[in-house]
């Protein structure tokens, strides 16, 4: 099983200064590049300081310079918000400056905040539709003289300008439910899941859903299974427990972002009370602790080792958790210090 970081700038207050979050983020990437890890992944969010991201293939061309080892890869694009042109044009231009280190991540997309002002009307269904055309349109267009004609883009044939340096840019599908897995492996795509909060049951079945997908298209070779899940490696059993506290208050603004229901001022999405986050059990400090990768080297070690038995290939270590640059640093250097070399990695 390969390692990789999942890594975003996050603006939890107005008080911090974005060229310095900008520099944290690149010292994590420095970390994870220097360390062995596989790969470094970075999405796209739009007017969201909670995730800021506005475009990944401009901050990967930035960590190719900095970045020589590691793979670099959108973690994920937001299909609705491409037309298959442009994502195929810059994902060429990427890849060529990343000398044939890319791997293109798409999603459906999760907020309806970046819905609403993007592409407004669109809901989840309608984006799922639309990556479901997204897709082999653009893999047409790199591979050149291909014109298209669908339910929500036409245009007459086209080659991408330029052309990657890779023959086939790795594409990676995040899918959870069984539709998703099925169309990503019968087109050829790699998988990423996210269990959320939800822990093993539902890390177990999104292997269960891949792996039903990957037999219903026995004539597809095998694609890869990445999962993306919160993890700390702490020093001690206290840091360990304000780890949990920490990520409990990054769900309940997940969950806020995500209900799309509190105000919003440059960017920053109203503070919640202390009230309203120890009211919210379904992702308390203990739900933390038991379902996500939380613990000293030992306990990480030991989760991971389960999830490389159920065939994952990749783990990603998703690293945005709201706590400081310090902590996040910390927790990196102990996983790959204390935790991939159990893996021989």
């Amino acid at each position: 099983m390969k390692f990789s970081l999942f890594v975003h700038m996050e603006r939890l207050d107005a008080s911090q200064n974005q060229r310095q979050l900008y520099d944290e983020f690149l010292a994590l990437c420095e970390i994870a590049d220097k360390g062995g890890m596989h790969a470094i992944w970075t999405g796209e969010h739009h007017g969201m300081d909670f995730t800021i991201a506005p475009n990944p293939f401009v901050t990967i061309a930035d960590l190719a310079h900095r970045c020589k080892n590691v793979r670099l890869g959108t973690g994920t694009v937001i299909a609705p918000f491409w037309h298959p042109i442009k994502l195929a044009g810059e994902a060429a231009m990427t890849d060529l400056i990343t000398g044939g280190r890319l791997d293109l991540g798409i999603a459906r997309g999760a907020y309806s905040f970046e819905y609403e002002r993007l592409m407004p009307g669109l809901d989840a269904w309608g984006a799922g539709q639309r990556l479901r055309e997204l897709i082999p349109a653009m893999r047409g267009v790199l591979e050149g003289d291909y014109a298209h004609q669908g339910e929500f883009w036409t245009f007459p044939a086209t080659t991408a300008a330029p052309k990657p340096v890779q023959a086939s840019i790795p594409v990676w599908v995040a899918a959870r439910d069984p539709n998703s897995h099925e169309f990503a492996v019968a087109n050829g795509c790699n998988v990423q899941v996210t269990p959320l909060w939800n822990g093993d049951r539902e890390i177990d079945s999104l292997m269960e859903r891949f792996t039903a997908a990957c037999a219903k298209a026995p004539e597809v070779a095998r694609p890869k299974i990445m999962l993306l899940l919160h993890t700390y490696v702490g020093a001690d059993a206290a840091d360990v427990e304000l780890a949990t506290r920490e990520l409990s208050t990054y769900y309940n603004y997940f969950f806020a972002w995500f209900k799309n229901e509190r105000p919003i001022h440059q960017g920053l999405i109203e503070r919640l009370s202390e009230e309203e986050i120890a009211a919210n059990a379904i992702v308390s400090p203990q739900v933390m602790r038991d379902n996500l990768a939380l613990g000293t080297a030992d306990a990480v070690i030991e989760k991971l080792k389960r999830y490389e038995a159920l065939g994952y290939d990749e783990y990603s270590f998703w690293i945005d958790t709201g706590m400081s640059f310090e902590r996040k640093k910390a927790s990196l250097e102990r996983f790959i210090a204390e935790v991939m070399p159990a893996f021989g990695s």
